[in-house]
């Protein structure tokens, strides 16, 4: 994978020589010398998101169903009634 980077100039320039670019890797657009912008493909993009998911994805949990799961039954002090006065 390449890094290139490029001046917002350049970009403005040469916007198809900066997409050649990101088909090799990210292309940093810099403003005033510092980096502004990242231009990917969006294969590049979608794996990027793809590594993230919802909350709710990620707790589901997909074929946990079939994890044989039987913990032990816990004895003595960790049951006891509740003390209500």
């Amino acid at each position: 994978m390449t890094t290139t980077t490029i001046t917002s100039r350049e970009f403005n320039q040469d916007t198809s020589g900066a997409k050649k670019a990101a088909r090799k890797g990210p292309v940093f657009i810099t403003d005033r010398g510092r980096a502004a912008h990242v231009l990917l493909t969006i294969d590049d993009f979608q794996r990027l998101q793809g590594a993230q998911g919802s909350i709710v994805e990620l707790l589901a949990m997909p074929g946990v169903a079939d994890v044989a799961f039987d913990p032990p039954r816990q004895a003595g002090a960790f049951q006891r009634p509740a003390d209500l006065s």
